[in-house]
């Protein structure tokens, strides 16, 4: 798959299909457009997806978490089959644009051919271009439009907002039933304090990109991705309270049945189930009696779940 990060670099000669969104986390209803993109590549159209580098409230100065990092991003394209994927930057001149100036912009850079998009996309200055808006300048620009509905699930739709709640909720079944996927972190193995080693429980301490929405604080069954196998595990999102009052966020995983050098690589972390909140405990002793219950507690989960 190709990357690029402006309109100014892409290098596109081929006739192609697109659909243009922010693509936060690529959930259920997103897979329908990318299903869509899939199909015109059998009629020789390139699959490309459209999406932006922040989201717009971030360009006011809000604070903001997504449910998908850029390097996550990529992976989840590439993994629905499209073959070039373009984020653009999200800047006030981009914001301003007239809705057909930007689908003006776009057609002159891209021989564009289909436009894929759901009901509720929107698009140009404030936000005055949705899916009409496609339809009505398809001759103008020598596309086809092509709309599908939002999906529902018990009766709301599916969004990557309402995703964003389940995982701040904690309730990691239902974002991952949303998504299609189970909700995941990659993140690059860094030397923690090394305490899990003294307690008989070492873990991998992963560097967090400060923008990556992380469930709330306490402990989860987990899954971990390392060199393209799959393992059980146990993760904890926290400060460490037991440890001291000065610990930095990490995402601590304790891996099963794994005892292997690491530090320096990138690994997957898929949250199942949240276990407990974090809290301090007394003494050493009683958090490696926490955290050995923890562990009898995820096997049984994954057991259940058909992981061993």
């Amino acid at each position: 798959m190709k990357f690029y990060e402006d309109l100014n670099s892409v290098e596109i000669t081929d006739p192609c299909a697109i659909s243009l969104g922010k693509f936060d986390g690529l959930h259920i209803g997103h897979k329908l457009l990318m299903n869509e993109l899939n199909k015109a590549k059998q009629n020789g159209l390139l699959a490309v997806a459209v999406t932006f580098s922040i989201p717009p409230n971030a360009l006011d100065g809000e604070d903001f978490r997504v449910l998908t990092t850029k390097a996550e991003k990529l992976w989840i394209f590439e993994q629905a089959g499209i073959d070039v994927l373009i984020e653009l930057p999200f800047t006030k001149e981009l914001r301003s644009m007239e809705p057909e100036e930007f689908l003006s912009v776009l057609t002159e850079k891209i021989p564009v051919k289909r436009i894929v998009a759901g009901t509720d996309f929107r698009f140009g200055k404030n936000r005055s271009g949705d899916y009409r808006t496609l339809q009505e300048n398809e001759g103008r620009f020598g596309y086809k439009a092509v709309i599908f509905e939002k999906i529902q699930d018990d009766g709301e739709d599916i969004s990557s907002t309402r995703i964003r709640e389940a995982v701040k909720a904690g309730n990691l079944e239902e974002a991952n039933r949303l998504l299609g996927y189970d909700y995941f972190l990659a993140g690059t193995v860094v030397v923690g304090n090394q305490l899990g080693r003294t307690i008989q429980v070492p873990t991998a301490n992963l560097l967090v990109p400060r923008e990556k929405l992380l469930p709330p604080f306490g402990g989860y069954v987990t899954r971990l991705t390392v060199d393209g196998t799959v393992y059980g595990g146990i993760s904890n999102i926290g400060y460490k309270p037991t440890i001291g009052d000065n610990e930095p966020l990490s995402v601590e995983t304790h891996i099963f049945d794994f005892n292997e050098d690491i530090y320096g690589k990138q690994i997957w972390v898929s949250f199942l189930k949240y276990l407990r909140p974090e809290k301090k405990y007394e003494s050493l002793d009683a958090l490696k009696a926490q955290i050995d219950l923890d562990i009898k507690t995820s096997k049984e989960i994954l057991k259940e779940l058909g992981n061993q």
